[in-house]
């Protein structure tokens, strides 16, 4: 079934074209990916698909299939900075969606008797509770938990996961979301991309996530020069196809160019008055001087910079602990920077990873321990919220705000408009005003400035946030012969896997474990030691097993007292049920007080909760049998 038509749609602003008459077919089941380079019109085309943006041209068709529900995830998500989380997670028309709020809100407020009684009817009439057990699931994947909290008080990456908790309790048949794993830690990028990967999403995404590309989707599509390419398969299957139509483009791009010299020699030879078969022919002409004049891999970020001189103290930190109330960040962290290390920082969100940079770079006080900093390091900080630049500024006097001439080596020097033209800001482009880039471009620009300070100790902060995957590629083999020390903290596991070979991993409660190899090679440990601890708790509950009950479990069924636990759970998990219908039907009672509904609601909720750990329990029981 197709569930979405887009034909012959174009978009630009001003004088800039994004793309024209582009065409694009999405059927269901599809999993569609968007890679482009910054500004070239990604969020745009998204924007036009979700109807938030009109399209251009005369014969421009976008159809959604009929009573196909869609859902947008903006790279920005606009919330309401008033509203609480469950106001602003539940918004939705979804009658379900709806019955699961006023459910959730009457928990969160056991005095409101009528609020109770009705949330409960409206649960047992639209048989909603199958549906709010998948909507915890998501909200606990996200690390959603406070749920009256302000939005207004919340991390632009908090933002961003309610948006995408949002999206999903939505559960639209057609998704469609611009990068997506912003601001997401390792265990919820692998979650999404689990669910994702099932067969019931139909999902239209821009991301540069390459693992991402790789592991979920089966169609990649390429904005270039204002044309859509479309390849089948991941992004393994995307790379070798694209590097066979460059090449072949390249042939015919020689082909155009001698082709353009006949066309040349005959309008030379051509007089004034022309025939009309001599204008089809100048007209033929101007597609194939496009054509031969086009690069193929034009405008590519070039960056040559080089650091300062290191010297042989680096960056030292002894002993530092740090702690924000009763909650322990980090304790008595202790290491020493040798000369050209990259190191990377890992852990889930909130654990501390951006205080530990603070920490280094003495923008925050350790409470115990010291920092010592080489008096020979020039730290060049890329932070995750980037810095506040002026919407009315334009990108040139971005620039030369910081200096209007860059120290190369050996005396040489580049001007500011230089530097700017290769980190693919033309001398056309330098003129546009902050407010006028896309998200990409201003991290890109953000980068820049980092940069152009000629650091020789760089600390990177999620920087594959919003940049293009030429941009990252290009970053990459920089970062790889950077003469001085890198330190990242990245959720983009190939960037990580590609870059770094030490790693700093927060563990909790203060512990920063230092593990000297790779990110894959220590992400395969951890899973091994997950596996060992499962296995260890296994083992304990063994031993507490005779002999012969111990072979009995090893032959695959339930010993004898698990047999004995699994008939008492199932009959424990039907006089729940049983008294979990004996309370809902007293609330159809007429005569019912204020104060008793109140009463029976909290009943209701410890019922409710008693149960799911009873059918969890016979869940584990029946898995084992």
């Amino acid at each position: 079934m197709n569930y979405l038509t887009l034909e012959n749609v174009s978009k630009s602003y001003g004088e800039k074209v994004l793309f024209s008459d582009i065409t694009l077919h999405i059927n269901k089941g599809d999993k569609v990916a968007l890679v482009a380079k910054n500004g070239t019109g990604k969020t745009s085309l998204l924007r036009v698909i979700a109807g938030e943006e009109a399209p251009e041209g005369v014969t421009a068709n976008i159809q959604l299939a009929r009573g196909i529900k869609s859902g947008y995830l903006r790279q920005e998500p606009l919330m309401s900075p008033e509203r609480t989380v469950m106001e602003t997670v539940f918004d939705s028309d979804n009658e379900v969606v709806r019955a699961i709020k006023d459910y959730e809100f009457a928990l969160l407020r056991p005095n409101d008797a009528e609020g109770m009684q009705k949330a409960l009817e409206a649960m047992e009439r639209l048989k909603a509770w199958d549906f709010e057990s998948q909507i915890k699931e998501i909200l606990f994947k996200l690390n959603i938990t406070d749920l009256e909290q302000k939005v207004g008080t919340l991390s632009g990456g908090q933002r961003k996961r309610i948006a995408l908790a949002k999206l999903l309790v939505e559960d639209p048949e057609f998704i469609i979301m611009d990068e997506p794993t912003n601001h997401l830690d390792i265990e919820m990028i692998e979650w999404l991309e689990e669910y994702l990967s099932g067969p019931n999403v139909t999902l239209f995404m821009v991301t540069h996530d390459r693992y991402f590309l790789e592991r979920v989707c089966n169609v990649i599509v390429e904005l270039e020069h204002g044309n859509l390419y479309k390849y089948s398969g991941n992004y393994t299957d995307f790379l070798v196809k694209k590097t066979t139509r460059n090449e072949t483009e390249g042939i015919e791009k020689e082909k155009a160019k001698k082709l353009m010299k006949k066309e040349l020699v005959w309008l030379g030879r051509q007089p004034k008055a022309r025939t009309t078969k001599a204008k089809s022919r100048i007209n033929a002409f101007d597609a194939i001087e496009e054509k031969a004049t086009m690069d193929i891999e034009d405008n590519t970020l070039h960056i040559d910079l080089k650091g300062a001189r290191l010297g042989s103290k680096i960056l030292e930190c002894h002993y530092i602990s740090k702690s924000f109330g009763d909650k322990v960040i980090v304790k008595d962290f202790d290491y020493k920077f040798k000369k050209n290390e990259r190191v990377g920082i890992v852990g889930k969100n909130g654990m501390g990873k951006t205080t530990l940079l603070n920490l280094m770079t003495k923008t925050i006080r350790p409470d115990s321990g010291k920092v010592v900093v080489g008096g020979t390091v020039q730290f060049g900080y890329y932070g995750q919220e980037g810095i506040e630049m002026k919407d009315d500024k334009r990108i040139i006097d971005v620039i030369t705000d910081i200096a209007e001439y860059i120290p190369l080596e050996k005396g040489h020097k580049l001007t500011a408009g230089a530097l700017l033209e290769r980190f693919m800001f033309d001398r056309k482009h330098q003129q546009v005003y902050v407010s006028q880039l896309s998200g990409g471009e201003k991290r890109r620009l953000y980068l820049l400035t980092v940069l152009m300070q000629n650091p020789n100790f760089l600390i990177l902060d999620e920087p594959t946030n919003d940049l293009d995957i030429v941009t990252l590629n290009v970053l990459e083999e920089w970062l790889l012969s950077f003469q001085g020390c890198v330190i990242i903290v990245s959720h983009d596991r190939f960037f990580m896997d590609k870059l770094v070979d030490h790693l700093f991993i927060m563990e909790g409660e203060g512990k920063v474990r230092d593990y000297n190899g790779s990110y894959r090679a220590y992400r395969e440990i951890k899973k091994l030691e997950d596996r060992e601890a499962r296995k260890g708790e296994k083992e304990n509950e063994e031993k507490k097993l005779s002999k012969h009950e111990q072979i009995h479990a090893a032959q695959g069924g339930l010993t004898h007292e698990q047999k004995k636990e699994l008939k008492r759970v199932e009959r424990k998990v039907e006089s729940l049920e049983k008294k979990k219908a004996e309370i809902s039907a007293k609330f159809s009672d007429p005569e019912i007080t204020p104060e008793q509904i109140g009463e029976l609601g909290k009943e209701l909720a410890k019922v409710n909760e008693e149960l799911e750990e009873q059918e969890m329990r016979w869940m584990e029981l029946a898995e084992m049998a």
